[in-house]
């Protein structure tokens, strides 16, 4: 193998003579057991990706088995069992295709409920904290978004998240938990008007909406 190219197929830790569906399965428990939210290594998602890139398409896999004919050791041969191995990721894939529509859609459109309309709720607050009427709306908005995460707590437990996701539902716990920490402080501020209760509550809402965004983008790596 040329000194410049990659081993990809020991990247992944499978064969040569894989199937897309075991490179598929390969890579997504991988990418998930290494992701960076879940205290994996960085430089290994990106060689992971790399491979991934090549060997996740036909026509540049064929490229490279071409340009590296000649595996070098280390590159791992089929173990007992790889028959199965397709069966495995269409069920793995299904149980994975589920939990995203049934637990992870609506708790992000819940989410989503809490985090948007909150700079617009605030700037309502802030023409005149004092005002009951303004007061009242805020604490209103509290109390549905209170609800909202009493729901997606059940919705969160109804389901067991897949292995392959393992990485991907330990994030969305955090992204939950730091909505109600926020809604927790800014429940403090309107019962004493401390600005600081405001401040950690809004800087908690604001991780959370990035970490909400990041989930969105692995949400479509998970559609692979």
């Amino acid at each position: 193998m040329p000194p410049s190219e990659p081993d990809h197929y020991a990247v992944l830790g499978i064969s040569r003579q894989a199937t897309a569906a075991e490179i598929k399965a390969a890579y997504r428990t991988l990418v998930k057991r290494h992701h960076p939210d879940a205290g994996g290594d960085e430089r290994r998602i990106l060689a992971l990706n790399a491979a991934w890139e090549v060997l996740g398409d036909d026509e540049r896999r064929r490229g490279y088995d071409g340009r590296t004919a000649n595996p070098g050791p280390g590159v791992h041969s089929p173990g007992p069992g790889i028959a199965n191995r397709p069966r495995r990721a269409a069920r793995s894939d299904q149980e994975l295709a589920t939990w995203l529509q049934q637990v992870y859609a609506p708790i992000d459109r819940l989410l989503g409920q809490v985090i948007n309309p909150f700079p617009g709720q605030l700037r309502a607050l802030s023409a005149d904290p004092y005002d009951d009427d303004l007061m009242e709306a805020f604490c209103g908005f509290l109390e549905q978004s209170r609800a909202r995460l009493e729901t997606v707590e059940t919705l969160y437990r109804s389901r067991a998240c897949p292995e392959a996701a393992r990485g991907f539902g330990l994030s969305l716990y955090h992204c939950l938990s730091q909505v109600k920490d926020a809604v927790t402080e800014l429940e403090r501020y309107t019962l004493g008007y401390v600005d600081g209760y405001l401040h950690d509550g809004r800087e908690m809402l604001r991780e959370a909406r990035a970490r909400r965004t990041r989930l969105k983008e692995e949400r479509r790596r998970l559609d692979l």
